[in-house]
């Protein structure tokens, strides 16, 4: 365990990531004032994606890598040139961290001490692993911009259509109200994190996004992650 990230140890068939799952601010940084707002929000962290993917990780006996700094600070799922690697505004106010608070010398430093620390260990795990398929475990918010999201479960992927058709049948049958590339498309960079990695690797990435009153939901993860389990254990007997 670092700054910058979170590794569990395993060796399961499948790796997890979770990019967001904290909003732990490091040693060196802190809070603007102005920002306390969007503490304990989605906009710091995905809610319940740390506990979906620890959990997971215990079950199977699989390898975990988490972010440990708020996806404020700098966002471990977008490439370095993202316009939103740094988050300027949140609910139509400025996130101060990445105003007041950001000039070219702070960017580097946390480029530098979270950002490719992170993705140095992912590469590095996925590198070592005999995983073929990788998992990476994020949330979404049930109400966005007004309306609320009857969506339970989304299953995002890029180049790995068919695994994802195949776990979101088996969420569907299960009665879950589940689709692809909702309520984010991963063929829009947005699940970058673990398509980089499976790509520079040659294995296969599909992103779970779980509704956060779900995520948080103990007995709903009990649930879903019996699924989850089921359906990799199903995959690795194919």
């Amino acid at each position: 365990m670092t700054d910058a990230v979170e590794v569990i140890d395993g060796d399961a068939a499948i790796l997890l990531t979770c990019e967001h799952a904290s909003e732990r601010m490091p040693d060196g940084w802190a809070w603007p004032d102005a920002d306390r707002r969007l503490v304990g929000t989605h906009w710091a962290y995905d809610l319940g994606a740390r506990e979906l993917a620890l959990e997971l990780a215990a079950r199977m006996g699989a390898g975990a890598v988490l972010s440990r700094f708020s996806r404020l600070i700098i966002d471990p799922n977008r490439p370095e040139d993202s316009p939103t690697l740094f988050r300027k505004e949140a609910e139509g106010l400025p996130v101060h961290l990445n105003t007041t608070h950001l000039d070219d010398r702070e960017a580097e430093r946390r480029i530098e001490s979270l950002l490719r620390p992170y993705h140095r260990v992912v590469d590095e795990r996925v590198g070592g692993s005999r995983a073929p398929q990788l998992l990476s475990m994020h949330s979404f918010t049930p109400v966005y911009e007004g309306n609320r999201r009857t969506l339970e479960v989304g299953v995002l992927h890029d180049l790995d259509e068919a695994l994802a058709q195949r776990l979101a049948a088996w969420l569907d049958q299960a009665g879950l109200r589940v689709a692809l590339n909702e309520p984010y498309s991963g063929r829009d960079g947005l699940m970058y994190s673990v398509d980089r990695h499976a790509r520079a690797h040659r294995r296969e990435a599909i992103e779970l996004e779980v509704r956060q009153d779900l995520a948080t939901d103990p007995a709903f993860r009990a649930r879903f992650l019996d699924l989850v389990e089921g359906f990799f254990h199903h995959e690795d007997r194919r």
